[in-house]
């Protein structure tokens, strides 16, 4: 027997073992509490692992099994909901961090800019800032091979790894004569991002918590900020921020909502297919304040626990949402073993806030024709009441906010310049020309520091279509079919001419929306993480309505009562 015999013979009987197993798993599966299923599961089964058989056996090119059943398993999840996913071994430490907020690495963010791995910023405090890297740095390579042609997912990859051990960074750093490379050291640790990056004061009065993410330390830092803020800095009235918060572990939702409500009262309730996924979950502990004015913040990324957390609050009347309308994720996840140290990652139940309603926007069992999940229709969505003032609220959509606040569209100038990267280098070259700045609340760019930022685009390509000149051209393409445009050709010329010299003057017009964004690129060079915040506190619509709102407590409280009017 040869050599190519003898290996495709060891294949096949892998196969045959792994569809034996396979089968096995599923008669046991199959043997507790499916007996109805049972004959066209199994013939489904019999079905797929001769597939699965024949295909690699037979198929023209050499095919990899772990791959091709990978893509299986991944297709058949994908025809139920987004939320349902298989996880191999491989990719375990990226979904711990996602329940834990630990990784081993070296706590920075990197993006590429053109073929240029570069890091955007070091995280203050952890092992990239500690060991010099800072925003701007070019990666060249790491311990010794090259970064060439590798994505930033690929670079991410390898910067993670066992906390205890080091890696030789080589950078290329800007500097006012040129460049400078260097190497530096960087010993791996146990990173946690915080759930809590940042709180304070917005006045005298008002506290701010920002919380961005939902793992198993979210509540302790929350009730931390919390106490330090009315214990230690006279905070009376509070704007709670989820902007932004993707959700995470429920029961921290259940715990953070018990700061402001009594222990007993029910705050979230799970039901399932299976009785052992009906749940209710109510506040455990005493709470900490029922009476605070509380201001919750929420966007249209706010998802999963940032909703229970704010429709619970907003279900006891106890706080004013303000901001867009949520996501309407109101599905549970649990995590079930699989063979081999993976794991699957299944919807097992819906989850219903104190109202009793389930905010879940997207019918995944409702698809068109092209197999695209439906929003609950409108002629389904039922209304619900608070539970102490008897407001009307709905279900089906999410969690709407109690004032609405308009989404802030940013100008095709400007997400040019993000987009390609022109504010951030130019923040990089600020840095290195200005040793130190103000404090982030009392920075601001200067009419000179703006002009110099624009003579620094002279010779960059900032070319942008705006919807105006698209609308343009589907205008004229309208008009030379339906053969009118022959007759306005002096006219649409002329438009076309005034629109392109308005679009010259944009680096003006929008001057104000620019230097936004540039003075909190430039602050993060200082003050990372926390001076990004501070900075963009000061300019943020919704918090300012928060303020005013928290300023007037009779319209804050009229508003919980629904018996608030504007005039």
């Amino acid at each position: 027997m040869d050599t190519t015999q003898f290996q495709k013979k060891k294949q096949m009987k892998k196969i045959k073992i792994f569809i034996v197993g396979l089968a096995l798993g599923a008669s046991a599966w199959l043997s507790y509490g499916f007996a109805d299923n049972y004959f066209e599961l199994s013939k489904n089964l019999d079905i797929f692992s001769t597939v699965f058989k024949e295909l690699n056996t037979y198929y023209v090119d050499d095919t990899e099994p772990g791959q091709l059943m990978k893509t299986a398993i991944d297709e058949m999840l994908a025809s139920l909901d987004p939320y349902t996913n298989y996880i191999p071994e491989s990719k375990i430490e990226d979904f711990r961090f996602m329940t834990t907020g630990q990784y081993g690495g070296i706590g920075a963010l990197i993006h590429k800019d053109s073929n240029k791995i570069i890091v955007s910023e070091p995280y203050e405090g952890f092992p990239a800032y500690n060991a010099g890297l800072k925003a701007g740095d070019v990666i060249k390579t790491i311990d010794n091979q090259s970064v060439e042609g590798k994505s930033t997912s690929d670079i991410s990859t390898i910067l993670k790894g066992q906390p205890g051990t080091t890696l030789k960074v080589e950078v290329e750093r800007p500097t006012a004569n040129g460049t400078e490379t260097m190497i530096k050291e960087v010993n791996r640790e146990n990173i946690k991002i915080d759930d809590v990056p940042y709180y304070g004061m917005l006045n005298d009065e008002v506290g701010y918590i920002k919380l961005v993410g939902f793992t198993q330390t979210a509540s302790k830092e929350f009730i931390a900020a919390f106490k330090d803020l009315k214990d230690n800095k006279g905070m009376k009235k509070l704007v709670f921020d989820l902007r932004g918060n993707g959700g995470g572990l429920l029961i921290e939702a259940v715990d953070i909502v018990n700061v402001f409500v009594l222990k007993g009262s029910k705050i979230v309730e799970t039901r399932g297919k299976l009785k052992e996924w009906d749940a209710v979950y109510a506040a455990r502990n005493e709470a900490l304040d029922t009476e605070i004015p509380l201001v919750v913040l929420v966007d249209e990324t706010s998802a999963s626990a940032s909703e229970i957390v704010s429709g619970a609050l907003q279900d006891y009347d106890r706080a004013v949402i303000i901001g867009k309308q949520t996501f309407g994720k109101g599905l549970v996840q649990q995590t079930r073993p699989l063979s081999y140290n993976a794991q699957l990652k299944v919807t097992v139940a819906k989850y219903y806030i104190p109202s009793g309603r389930c905010i879940q926007r997207i019918d995944y069992s409702n698809k068109d024709f092209k197999g695209k999940a439906q929003n609950v229709p409108d002629s389904l969505i039922q209304a619900y009441n608070t539970v102490k003032n008897k407001r009307k609220v709905l279900d089906g959509k999410g969690i709407k906010p109690d004032i609405l606040t308009d989404k802030e569209l940013l100008s095709p100038i400007t997400r040019t310049l993000i987009r390609k990267y022109y504010i951030f280098n130019y923040a990089t070259q600020f840095a290195l020309e200005n040793p130190n700045i103000a404090k982030p609340e009392s920075f601001t760019l200067s009419d000179k520091q703006y002009n110099d930022f624009v003579a620094f685009l002279d010779d960059k390509d900032i070319s942008y279509t705006t919807k105006s000149e698209r609308l343009m051209e589907e205008l004229k393409e309208i008009a030379i079919k339906e053969k009118y445009f022959d007759g306005a050709k002096s006219e649409y010329a002329a438009l076309e001419e005034k629109i392109s010299k308005d679009k010259g003057e944009d680096l003006i017009k929008f001057k104000t929306e620019i230097s936004e964004f540039l003075s909190n690129e430039i602050i993060s060079r200082y003050y990372y993480q926390d001076g990004r915040i501070q900075q963009s506190l000061a300019l943020d619509q919704d918090v300012m309505t928060a303020k005013e709102n928290l300023s007037n407590l009779q319209d804050h409280k009229s508003i919980l009562a629904g018996t608030y009017s504007k005039l």
